[in-house]
């Protein structure tokens, strides 16, 4: 009786997926005692947990470039004057922010190893970049209270991931490694904007060392940068011309910022200065970067191709900024023209994003029900 009865005990027990914390053990081939509580979850909730665990370890780190690349076009369609247009980019640049915030909150419950893998990546900045530069839309319907407050998001972020991201730091660095640059850069726009809302000389200031930050570690990114990913980069090499586009803006910003009553106003001819010659050094990146496309097609989707979404379309911005700082009218023409490229590519780039997920969600459902 005791060996059978063993045999029963040890039956059906379930654990959960590897990587969660702790082990629940769920019984299902004992009936319950008189009196005692059914257990909590059914087989069917159990598998649907599974699946959403699996889903969010599907994202990839470097997601949050998604919300990067829309929310750039989106202002930049805006400063075009296709206001309808940029609204609808700017709804889809929240959403896809929300549900990224669902999947690292699904993480953190239930795959916390592999979260914590995940935030030793550059590519995980790009979270505090996409908050920035969704901040930075939002102030730009005069929405400034929300906008602080991914101000709020953003700079909480940064500080936890960059010591993070530093201390697990890889060389040589890739294209990915300049997100360091672009999230940093993202803080001094969006605190640029909302000194000028708010007249605040104070956020102005600390604009100003957000870009001098910025600009320290693009210097440190691109010592050790392989030239070689120009060629075989999965779409992230971009962002080698874009951390220096994001930087343009920055610095266009913090001019206009400046310019208000205040400490700084004494530089703002110098930051003129500055945005112009950064615009300099990113168009100079340009032809290497279009001829690596040339050279090297790479039509497959990939999530990193987001990270060429957002170059194209800050290359856009940055010059509608610049060109409003120094008065230069062919700055002003580039950036009419080039938003509707970074608008073509950012179709293709989505729609292969949709395919992406609708495969993903398939898998899922297929080992649900298999």
């Amino acid at each position: 009786m005791g060996g059978r009865r063993a045999a029963q005990d040890s039956l059906k027990r379930m654990d959960e997926p590897a990587g969660s914390e702790g082990r629940c053990r769920v019984w299902v081939g004992r009936r319950a005692a008189p009196g005692a509580s059914r257990p909590a979850t059914s087989p069917a909730v159990r598998r649907a947990v599974v699946a959403a665990g699996r889903l969010a370890a599907a994202v990839p780190p470097a997601s949050g470039a998604v919300v990067m690349g829309t929310g750039i076009v989106s202002i930049g369609l805006s400063l075009d004057g296709e206001e309808t247009l940029s609204r609808v980019l700017l709804a889809i640049a929240a959403l896809v922010w929300f549900l990224l915030g669902i999947v690292m909150l699904a993480l953190a419950l239930r795959r916390r190893p592999l979260l914590l893998e995940q935030v030793r990546l550059p590519a995980a900045l790009t979270g505090v970049a996409g908050t920035d530069v969704l901040g930075a839309r939002v102030a730009m319907l005069g929405w400034n209270t929300p906008a602080a407050a991914l101000l709020a998001v953003g700079l909480v972020l940064w500080l936890l991931l960059v010591p993070s991201v530093l201390a697990h730091w890889r060389r040589p660095t890739v294209g990915a490694s300049f997100v360091l640059v672009v999230a940093t850069e993202s803080l001094a726009v969006l605190a640029a904007g909302l000194a000028i809302a708010y007249r605040a000389p104070w956020l102005a200031t600390a604009a100003l060392a957000c870009v001098g930050i910025g600009l320290g570690f693009y210097l440190f990114v691109v010592s050790d940068f392989d030239l070689r990913q120009l060629l075989v980069g999965r779409g992230d090499h971009w962002v080698s011309g874009g951390a220096l586009a994001i930087a343009t803006l920055a610095c266009a910003r913090t001019a206009q910022a400046a310019a208000a009553p205040g400490p700084l106003r004494h530089a703002v001819s110098s930051l003129d200065t500055a945005a112009l010659a950064l615009w300099a050094a990113a168009a100079a990146w340009l032809p290497l970067l279009l001829s690596g496309e040339v050279a090297r097609r790479r039509a497959a989707y990939d999530v990193r191709r987001w990270s060429t979404v957002f170059p194209l379309g800050m290359y856009a911005v940055c010059s509608f900024a610049d060109a409003r700082v120094d008065g230069i009218s062919g700055i002003d023409d580039f950036a009419r023209i080039w938003i509707w490229f970074a608008f073509a590519v950012w179709l293709l780039v989505f729609a292969g994003m949709l395919r992406r997920a609708t495969e993903v969600v398939r898998g899922v459902e297929a080992s649900r029900t298999g």
